[in-house]
C-alpha cells in the first residue's frame, strides 16, 4: 500500500497534516514525514518526543524509520524508548542491516536533500557536457545501495556523481 494512502495524508511519526510527502526509508520502503520530519525545516524544542508513540506504529516501515530516527537523537529518553521498541519480525530483519553512510571528499554526512559543490570539473558522459568545478548541486538523492554515489541534477540533466568530487555546502 502507498505510505499517502495508508497514512490518510498525515505523517507517520508526529501527525502533522501539512507538507506531508513519503519519503523513502532504504531498505523497508516508503514512510509519510511532514517537512520536520524529513529534517527539511527546524523541529521545535521536544519535537521528536511523538517518536514515542510512532514507535507502537503496526507498520514495519514505520517501525524501523522509527527506531532508525531513535538512534540519531542524543538523549537519553530516546535511547530508553529504542531499547523498549518490539519490531515485528520484518523490521528487525531491516534493523540487522548495516547503515549506508554517504559522506563528501572531507567526511562531512551527506544527507538526502543537502547541498553539494563540486571540487572538480567531471565530464558527464552520454549528455555531452562538463559539469564545471564550484557549481552548486541542490536536493541531492543517495543512492540507497552505494555509499560512493549520489544523484542530482546539473544543467537539468539527472546525473550520478561520485561522493569523493563533491563537498557540503
Amino acid at each position: 500500500m502507498d505510505a499517502m494512502a495508508r497514512s490518510g495524508g498525515v505523517c507517520e511519526f508526529c501527525g502533522a497534516g501539512e507538507g506531508v510527502a513519503a519519503v523513502t526509508v532504504a531498505p523497508a520502503g516508503d514512510v509519510a514525514l511532514c517537512a520536520v520530519c524529513r529534517g527539511e525545516e527546524d523541529a521545535p524544542a521536544g519535537h521528536w518526543r511523538c517518536l514515542e508513540g510512532a514507535a507502537w506504529s503496526g507498520e514495519p516501515a514505520v517501525q524501523f524509520a522509527v527506531w532508525r530516527k531513535l538512534g540519531t537523537i542524543a538523549e537519553p529518553w530516546a535511547a530508553e524508548a529504542r531499547d523498549g521498541m518490539m519490531l515485528s519480525p520484518e523490521a528487525e530483519g531491516w534493523a540487522a542491516i548495516p547503515v549506508i553512510e554517504h559522506r563528501d571528499c572531507h567526511g562531512a554526512l551527506l544527507a538526502q536533500g543537502d547541498t553539494v559543490v563540486l571540487i572538480k570539473d567531471l565530464p558527464v558522459k552520454g549528455a555531452g557536457f562538463t559539469a564545471k568545478r564550484g557549481t552548486a548541486v541542490r536536493g541531492i538523492s543517495l543512492v540507497p545501495d552505494n555509499a560512493g554515489q549520489i544523484e542530482g541534477r546539473v544543467e537539468g540533466q539527472r546525473i550520478v556523481i561520485l561522493t569523493e568530487f563533491v563537498k557540503k555546502k
